[in-house]
């Protein structure tokens, strides 16, 4: 084969595509992500225990909506690597401080938790977080390679 059509083949394999947008659809339990109108991969994700809805106040096993920003990585957390998610915004805590309550945070993209990352094919099938987004540890090997600290996400019912 000639240079030029393993440079096409190279050029055109998913995983070296850009990442500029990572969407998480609740209400399916789906996240993609976007290289503009692309989807360069989809995977299914576990959410907080109650999913429906925006997250409020700490505790309330709600995962977030809204856009945010992914804005670092952590490699030394209780789950199997993770990318924070820029929650609470100025709107979250305003509301948590009319409500009276605490909007809580901490809310990541993360794997399993460290030391079952073999449940992750049980765990997926149901929404066990706090709030947080999980994959299995081996999509969140490939989430960490794809997608670059300041990445947008937008997560929505």
């Amino acid at each position: 084969m000639n240079k030029i059509a393993w440079l096409l083949i190279f050029l055109a394999t998913p995983a070296l595509a850009g990442v500029d947008l990572v969407k998480v659809d609740k209400s399916y339990n789906r996240m993609y992500l976007l290289d503009g109108d692309e989807v360069v991969r989809e995977f299914h994700v576990a959410l907080g225990g109650s999913p429906q809805g925006h997250k409020v106040q700490e505790g309330d096993q709600r995962t977030p909506e809204g856009h945010y920003v992914l804005d670092y990585k952590k490699e030394d957390s209780s789950a199997y690597r993770s990318m924070h998610v820029s929650y609470p915004n100025e709107a979250d805590t305003a509301n948590a401080e009319s409500l009276g309550v605490s909007p809580g945070g901490f809310i990541m993209v993360h794997g399993q938790f460290n030391w079952l990352g073999w449940l992750g094919p049980i765990t997926q099938r149901f929404n066990w977080t706090n709030g947080c987004i999980a994959l299995t540890n081996a999509e969140m090997d490939e989430f960490m390679e794809l997608v670059k600290v300041g990445t947008p996400i937008h997560i929505e019912w």
